[in-house]
């Protein structure tokens, strides 16, 4: 997320109430997840195991719950609770806008597109020109919809990410300020729902075809035509690139990475990164040809016993 202006390290200090270490003047000019921030953004850590990964990341601002030495060209903001203070500026820069219209007055629609009865579209939405929103379809503040799209009924685009902090009473959430992008040409099945980035964009790439009940976590990026079919849930942060096939009922963790041109098989469990080209099958995750071989093998074990008795 990016701000519309940059802010200075003293402003940023103001609005969460904290001390910083650094010159009041360092440039700020926006607030990011780890796995995505550049120069000019602020992430936050709050675990000791996570310290050295933060301050050496591409972020230059760091909130942090301990007082530790800045890395060169960068600044700190000391907080006793960054987690929070992250929330806070979420709130402040991205806060939520209600609306009591269907479509919101801030909403660009390109030419030739239809929006089908019962819709909701959110404030500063742009769609494209000859899309089509069937019924019931839910589009969030700030997404982004292509040209040529079909998103069937039923479907939410934009919902809060899955990202929650334990606490003694309870779970606080990580307030969602990113957006939902859809390329051109992309085809969304009914009931589907594809969850906003945190800080970030979640991504359907160009003529990428989703089927039914399709579930996308935040930040997850889809490349360019893939095909994936009901009842799969994609974690958050995965990344799945171009031309992957992914068949029905396939889970992934979070964080992986689905090589060009991969083929998941139906009932998957996709517990790690896999290369491209390749076809995959089973839980936890293993070439189709090697999993079935010893699905086979399993297969003979009775036989093998009475051989051996």
């Amino acid at each position: 997320m990016k701000f519309s202006r940059i802010h200075s390290l003293q402003e940023i200090a103001t609005i969460i109430n904290c001390q910083f270490v650094g010159n009041a003047d360092f440039p700020v000019e926006g607030m990011n997840e780890i796995h995505v921030v550049t120069s000019g953004d602020i992430v936050f850590v709050d675990h000791p195991k996570y310290y050295e990964k933060a301050l050496q990341s591409a972020a230059t601002i760091v909130i942090i719950n301990k007082e530790v030495d800045c890395p060169e060209g960068k600044a700190l903001l000391i907080s006793n609770d960054p987690f929070r203070d992250f929330n806070i500026l979420t709130h402040h820069f991205r806060p939520f806008q209600a609306t009591d219209l269907a479509i919101s007055v801030s909403a660009i629609i390109g030419e030739g597109t239809f929006i089908q009865p019962n819709c909701f579209i959110g404030n500063h939405v742009k769609i494209g020109a000859n899309c089509i929103i069937h019924s019931n379809v839910s589009i969030y503040d700030g997404c982004i919809i292509g040209d040529n799209v079909i998103i069937q009924a039923g479907t939410i685009l934009g919902a809060d990410a899955f990202y929650y902090k334990k606490r003694p009473d309870g779970f606080d959430q990580l307030l969602s300020g990113g957006r939902v992008i859809i390329e051109d040409n992309v085809g969304i099945g009914a009931l589907c729902t594809i969850d906003k980035g945190v800080t970030g964009d979640t991504t359907i790439g160009e003529g990428t075809k989703i089927d039914n009940q399709v579930h996308v976590g935040h930040d997850t990026i889809i490349g360019k035509k893939c095909l994936i079919a009901a009842q799969t849930g994609i974690a958050g942060c995965v990344i799945i690139e171009d031309e992957v096939t992914i068949w029905g009922q396939v889970g992934t963790t979070s964080g992986i990475t689905i090589g060009t041109k991969a083929v998941i098989l139906g009932q998957t469990g996709v517990t790690k990164s896999v290369e491209g080209g390749k076809s995959y099958f089973g839980t936890p995750i293993e070439e189709s040809r090697e999993k079935l071989k010893q699905l086979a093998n399993i297969k003979r074990i009775p036989e093998i016993l009475k051989t051996i008795k």
